[in-house]
């Protein structure tokens, strides 16, 4: 019998990932009808980055996962192929407000699909969640957590100086996802700019997954020109790493590197993490992310950014936790942070 932890991070991650529209490694759509689902989160922390002289007492919506709620369905087409649609919006529990920010549309913001399912894959249209991001998420023991996972504030939150042009959402994309094969399985995701007369401005990944038994391996590429800013017209990025389940832990690795065209800045980044299970619900996690920026027109260090925390899951959908998160930039202050919080899927 599954212990509540497994049985709960299983039901996250599994919820997660199909409504990334990963059809390829997960089923998100057993059967015809319309389901209601999604995660609300909130934390209280005092909060301070190496660049911050002042800490700030905040209570932050999401948290461990930023809070959002979806619609999703399905229709029998027969012989094997469905039609699929998912509809979902972010939201801040702690004022109430759509989106995660004012920038969010004030729709769905989190996703708006709509496509063909069967034994040749998905095919999907509308605006969907960066495959580089689930990537990101499978290889680090903090997920998509984008306050506390040391790899995706270096990587997407723009006040930890983030190293990857564009959101964690595409607008106008095309996704196609192929069948998973003995666990192996593909994302091809294409985002034509819309600009007329500039079909090069466009956006463009391709991600291979492989999930069986109890090793994770992901290979991310992406090339961006939509979100690139001037002087930078472009920019590439890569994602490699690993998850392994040993058992007495869960042990994670990746390696990141990214280019911007004309203004050679590249960023090399690597991280290492751990859950380790410790009572019957609940896990210490660890990870630590270290990212090397190479900027010609000026001298930038090393960023290091370590995050220790507790999780424990209170039954299969609801888990409070507690973090702990150092950041420091070369030549800055030292930052550190603290934050308790919980998390309900529904």
């Amino acid at each position: 019998m599954c212990s509540p932890h497994r049985t709960a991070a299983g039901r996250l991650v599994a919820v997660l990932f199909a409504s990334a529209g990963l059809a390829g490694t997960l089923d998100a759509h057993a059967a015809d009808g319309v389901q209601l689902y999604g995660l609300i989160g909130s934390y209280v922390g005092s909060m301070k980055r190496s660049d911050n002289v002042d800490r700030a007492t905040v209570v932050g919506s999401g948290g461990l996962t930023t809070s959002w709620w979806g619609v999703r369905g399905s229709e029998d087409l027969g012989d094997g192929m469905k039609a699929v649609f998912q509809l979902e919006q972010f939201f801040q529990p702690d004022t109430g407000g759509a989106g995660r920010s004012a920038a969010d549309p004030t729709g769905f913001s989190r996703s708006a699909w709509v496509g063909l399912a069967g034994r040749f894959g998905q095919v999907t249209l509308g605006r969907h969640t960066s495959p580089y991001y689930v990537s990101m998420q499978m290889v680090n023991p903090f997920g998509a957590s984008v306050v506390f996972s040391p790899l995706v504030v270096q990587s997407y939150v723009a006040a930890f100086g983030n190293t990857v042009i564009g959101d964690t959402v595409w607008n106008n994309a095309i996704q196609y996802v192929t069948p998973a094969v003995d666990g192996l399985a593909a994302t091809l995701i294409y985002a034509p700019g819309e600009v007329a007369g500039r079909s090069s401005v466009n956006n463009a990944g391709i991600h291979v997954r492989y999930v069986r038994d109890r090793l994770v391996a992901v290979f991310s590429a992406q090339r961006v020109r939509t979100a690139a800013v001037a002087p930078s017209t472009e920019q590439t990025a890569y994602l490699a790493g690993v998850a392994h389940d040993a058992g007495w832990a869960k042990l994670y690795a990746s390696a990141q590197a990214t280019d911007n065209a004309v203004t050679n800045v590249r960023s090399r980044t690597w991280q290492l993490g751990t859950s380790v299970p410790v009572t019957k619900g609940g896990s210490i996690l660890a990870s630590w992310a270290r990212t090397t920026v190479d900027n010609p027109a000026a001298h930038v260090g090393t960023h290091d950014t370590g995050a220790l925390g507790y999780d424990h899951y209170l039954s299969r959908r609801t888990d409070v936790y507690a973090t702990y998160l150092y950041d420091h930039v070369a030549g800055r202050v030292e930052g550190n942070s603290v934050a308790v919080g919980i998390r309900h899927l529904f």
